[in-house]
């Protein structure tokens, strides 16, 4: 038995008014400002990714989905929204963005964008609108502002810290403080006033009527908020029960209201429009609101992202995941990168975390990347195998870009080239910020920004990038490219129905499951080779001689 040849690429997704065509969709994050700089620049732009449209078809994904590119000041990488119904110069026009959709939806891939409901950036129109206007008028009430405390108001309302770091309150000229759950350059918005609320149906219309077909909700667990006359203060407020909806500030029941509206609004299109949720919430139960059909209808696990490469961490993830999705109707998500956090094939480079932090890589990026504490090349094994074990999943896959091309975190930014707000404010979560999984894509293996743009880049690519560069792997048919772009051809060709039955292995280090159809997944994640069910080989994410699985890697068969 030998490994088969990979496909250099897959068929298009078939156009059509399919509802459905989101429950086991494979989906590429685009970070826009990191993709591919089509005026050189630096910076990465939407004729970028109009440009990469053949690359992504013969990647073979189903839909894309793009982080912010609307105007914004990057206190946070975008997710400072200036104006939630525009481009940044930086990045390109309504026309480019419509040419960009038309070359996505002509390769039959959906389009999905990030919406950030819970702040503005300080530079929106109705927050210069806010500082310009008076105490208790209804241009501050759309925000959350508040006289603060001590004799003259000089002491915030409370002694909340912000989740990238500092005070979670910011004084006003007039004396008056605005609630910042992030940076002070992003306020948050009031989602008890009405004209929020409006808004926002006015917002996922506009890009619903340019062909969006999908949204990606940050952080909507937090939009609506209960602020008594009396705040609590941060050591009562980490004691609260965040699993009953109603702490102060997260997954409040309430929230599902807002989002009982936003699916009306997704129903007058056909299809529909859909959602996913990011909501980091306390259990399974309280994400499943999220996925509700009356809801958004899908939210993200991030179970697998922060589990170890482990056979029964994983195992227990995805049987919790899909029973959830049984009980809600809703379809299971499953994602190991993104902009977010560092990238897996370092985390699965680094020694276990065995459930110490939350995100794992942080030490590792903390100290600076040191070269000789990261199996490289052990980390990329261990990741395709834990890829190609995750796109056998039913359900939505979600990938990020760059992780087909097997890119490790970029650890060692100088601190005078960083961008992250994390990294400057100091929050305890993170490393030194999240830039390292943001540094541009190399797809050449030379020139000024390998290939991402005429110039340089906004963040500092590495050296070893070169080794790593699209076009090189492209032609190649043992890369991890190659690997990634017959995975989700074959993919697409196996799906069924959302199912599967474990086959018990005997052994603690390997997985196997079957779907309909007589599709077998087989996961190794011990060191020691294993015996093949027999079966025609599809695929595996190492070489495979005589029958046996090596050790961390994968397989899929068919009976």
């Amino acid at each position: 038995m030998s490994t088969p040849p990979f496909a250099a690429s897959s068929a298009s997704v078939p156009a059509g008014a399919d509802p459905d065509w989101w429950r086991q969709a494979a989906v590429y994050q685009i970070y826009p400002r990191s993709f591919a700089d089509s005026n050189g620049d630096g910076i990465g732009d939407l004729k970028g990714v109009s440009a990469k449209v053949p690359y992504l078809k013969a990647l073979g994904v189903d839909a894309v989905w793009l982080s912010p590119f609307y105007p914004s000041a990057l206190a946070d990488g975008g997710y400072d929204v200036d104006d939630y119904r525009d481009v940044d110069p930086k990045i390109g026009t309504l026309a480019d963005f419509d040419e960009m959709v038309a070359a996505l939806h002509a390769a039959g891939i959906k389009v999905i964008v990030d919406i950030v409901p819970n702040h503005s950036s300080n530079r929106h129109a109705w927050f210069r609108e806010a500082l310009a206007a008076p105490k208790g008028s209804p241009a501050r009430e759309r925000y959350h502002f508040r006289d603060g405390l001590g004799e003259h108001g000089e002491l915030p309302p409370s002694d909340w810290t912000a989740s990238f770091g500092g005070p979670r309150w910011t004084r006003v000229d007039d004396g008056q403080w605005y609630l910042n759950t992030f940076t002070p350059e992003q306020p948050d918005l009031n989602w008890d006033n009405p004209e929020v609320r409006e808004d926002f149906l006015t917002t996922l219309r506009f890009w619903s009527d340019r062909g969006v077909d999908g949204f990606r909700v940050d952080v909507a667990n937090l939009l609506v908020k209960d602020l008594p006359a009396t705040l609590p203060g941060k050591a009562e407020l980490a004691e609260m029960d965040r699993n009953s909806g109603t702490h102060p500030l997260m997954d409040r029941d309430e929230v599902h209201e807002i989002y009982a509206e936003w699916r009306k609004v997704f129903n007058e299109y056909n299809p529909p429009r859909f959602a996913v949720a990011e909501a980091w919430v306390e259990t399974p139960e309280r994400r499943a609101k999220y996925a509700s059909p009356e809801g958004l209808g899908q939210a993200f696990s991030f179970d697998l992202l922060m589990a170890d490469f482990d056979a029964g961490q994983f195992r227990t993830v995805i049987t919790d995941n899909l029973e959830q999705s049984r009980l809600t109707g809703s379809t299971s998500t499953w994602v190991f990168s993104n902009h977010d956090v560092t990238r897996h094939a370092t985390r699965y480079g680094l020694p276990p975390l065995n459930g110490r932090a939350v995100k794992g890589g942080v030490e590792w990026v903390r100290e600076g990347g040191p070269k000789d504490a990261l199996d490289i090349a052990g980390g990329i094994r261990r990741a395709k195998a834990a890829t190609q074990l995750m796109l056998a999943l039913p359900g939505s896959a979600y990938l990020y870009q760059g992780e087909e091309l097997g890119l490790h975190e970029v650890a060692d930014i100088p601190a005078d080239q960083r961008q992250d707000p994390s990294f400057f404010r100091g929050a305890e979560w993170d490393g030194l910020g999240r830039d390292g999984c943001r540094v541009p894509l190399p797809w050449e293996p030379d020139g000024p920004s390998f290939g991402f743009g005429a110039n340089g880049a906004h963040l500092p690519q590495p050296a070893w990038f070169a080794g790593y560069a699209a076009s090189a792997q492209a032609a190649d048919g043992g890369s991890t490219l190659a690997f990634y772009r017959t995975a989700l051809a074959l993919r697409r060709g196996l799906q069924a129905e959302e199912s599967l039955e474990w086959i018990e292995t005997g052994n603690a280090d390997v997985l196997h499951f079957v779907r309909p159809g007589g599709w077998h997944v087989i996961a190794n994640f011990g060191t020691a080779a294993v015996e093949l069910p027999e079966g025609e080989l599809l695929l595996a994410s190492v070489p495979v001689d005589g029958g046996k699985l090596p050790g961390e890697a994968s397989a899929w068969l068919r009976a």
